[in-house]
């Protein structure tokens, strides 16, 4: 996947579209990531021991990992990932200026 967990990324489709957010984890198998503040939901919970008063939760669900571009760090415009070799290792490299966007 072009994201990781951490990533600063804007939603370029759907209701959230403009939006940005942090990545609070990636689901590649399913090639879905949950992307903090985006894709709110509202999900009805039981009463548990955990929630003795249950009710109407609000919490983000996945959203699918071509909806999502990260944030070029030099611009702050959402951006194409691109590959390169630095030291021997694969880094992620932002088209639009070339910056790394591996720490």
């Amino acid at each position: 996947m072009h994201v990781k967990k951490g990533d600063k990324v804007m939603v370029i489709s759907g209701k959230d579209k403009g939006k940005t957010g942090v990545i609070l984890e990636a689901y590649p198998k399913q090639s879905r990531v949950l992307v903090e503040g985006i894709n709110v939901v509202k999900k009805h919970s039981k009463p548990s021991q955990a929630n003795p008063q249950g009710g109407i939760i609000s919490q983000e669900a996945p959203v699918h990992v071509s909806n999502v571009m990260p944030i070029d760090p030099k611009t702050g415009t959402p951006t194409r990932v691109g590959y390169t070799t630095v030291d021997g290792k694969k880094v992620r490299v932002a088209k639009k200026s070339g910056q790394v966007l591996d720490k």
